[in-house]
């Protein structure tokens, strides 16, 4: 994950010192109070797509087995069917319906 140096909490125990001439206290601590909910809202964002990220990464996993265990052949009630008879059948189905228009 990315190297994030401050967190809400971390911000809002941020103390300042304060001088002679300092900043506005509570203009400064509303705007910490703006950086916190800031904070907070991208720490739930990056916390969700971290797990959108998770699920996809399984989703991918789980894909990916089923397409190395799919069988290689079109299951059918006839045994040794394969692909390339499946694909002589169409052809010849397609020349059927077609007729000689098909290959002119």
């Amino acid at each position: 994950m990315m190297d994030i140096k401050l967190s809400a909490k971390k911000i809002l125990d941020k103390d300042f010192k304060t001088g002679l001439r300092g900043y506005s206290q509570d203009e400064v601590d509303q705007f910490l109070d703006e950086i916190i909910n800031d904070y907070e809202n991208f720490e739930k964002a990056l916390l969700k797509k971290q797990e959108e990220i998770n699920l996809l990464k399984q989703e991918l996993e789980q894909a990916e087995s089923n397409r190395r265990n799919a069988p290689t052949t079109v299951p059918t009630s006839g045994a040794g069917v394969t692909n390339y008879d499946i694909l002589k059948r169409i052809a010849n189905l397609e020349k059927h319906v077609f007729g000689d228009k098909l290959y002119d």
